[in-house]
């Protein structure tokens, strides 16, 4: 056998090893987008993208009050914040998801315990300065008894609510009646299950797929089918519990903790090319894409 020919035979025979070796590599270290400088944002669960605004919308952790933080992406400092409850403490808000203009919505989704008769969201106005509101809730029931939840979606088209289910070996994606009447309860409808331990999602900005993640992984659905598409590694955090995706598809992923850090994911290139509706790609473009990182 020519040199030529072992040389091309040697390459072979090792694309599924190197294939294999990269596919268990350490995901990237993610770009940092801000951090939170607030010292009174000490447990950021949600994480939402305002529209309409330059703004970013977050909120602690159960136990915390009934508030909203809005931060400047460019700097990372709160230059509002919303109290929307004037009555009452939320029982364990988790989640935020987009509104409308100015506008995001609050998940008091978590249970648990999974003792929760119903689970509540709230519209909640969001901007510069500190706000006092009292917002009419929407309460949610799910079929068959209670879960707990610590993703609220919105369909970019449509603007449905779906919320997500935290099962340790699996959750359920549950969507809202279409119509939602402020103060009135409403039945959640399951679409289908999808992965466990399900922290935060987002929709993509085609309304055909949406993002979960968990603590240390981000899950790809085709929806509404939720076919699974892809699973790709998460940088590491110390609590990670927040997902946004921006309008022209950045994943942005945030932590608890005190002065923690959002971070922009790099998202593998098979994973952008399924999310594009684009072919899978033959193993000699998979090595070819190795050997020349994507910048």
């Amino acid at each position: 056998m020519s040199g030529v020919r072992r040389g091309l035979a040697g390459l072979v025979l090792a694309v599924p090893f190197v294939l294999g070796a990269a596919a268990a590599e350490a995901p990237e270290a993610g770009d940092v987008v801000l951090t939170l400088t607030d010292p009174e944002i000490v447990e950021s669960s949600g994480l939402a993208l305002v529209p309409g605004a330059d703004l970013l919308a977050t909120v602690n952790d159960s136990g915390d009050g009934a508030r909203v933080f809005a931060v400047d992406p460019s700097t990372g400092r709160t230059v509002g914040v919303t109290w929307w409850r004037q009555a009452g403490d939320p029982r364990d808000v988790e989640a935020l998801a987009p509104a409308g203009p100015g506008e995001v919505w609050v998940g008091d989704i978590g249970d648990n315990l999974r003792a929760r008769d119903s689970i509540e969201v709230a519209r909640v106005p969001v901007g510069r300065g500190t706000t006092r509101v009292d917002v009419p809730r929407t309460t949610l029931v799910w079929p068959d008894g209670p879960r707990d939840a610590e993703a609220l979606l919105v369909h970019p088209r449509s603007g449905r609510l779906h919320v997500v289910s935290k099962g340790v070996f699996g959750g359920e994606v549950a969507v809202a009646p279409e119509r939602l009447v402020p103060g009135e309860t409403a039945p959640l409808t399951v679409l289908g299950e999808v992965a466990g331990m399900v922290t935060d999602g987002a929709f993509w900005p085609d309304g055909r797929h949406l993002v979960l993640r968990s603590y240390e992984q981000a899950h790809v659905y085709r929806y509404p089918e939720l076919e699974h598409v892809a699973t790709f590694d998460l940088p590491p955090q110390p609590q990670g519990e927040g997902l946004a995706v921006t309008d022209d598809g950045q994943v942005w992923i945030s932590t608890e903790g005190a002065r923690s850090e959002v971070l922009r994911v790099q998202v593998p290139r098979g994973v952008l090319r399924a999310l594009e509706g684009q072919q899978s790609p033959t193993w000699w473009q998979r090595l070819l894409e190795m050997l020349v990182p994507m910048r």
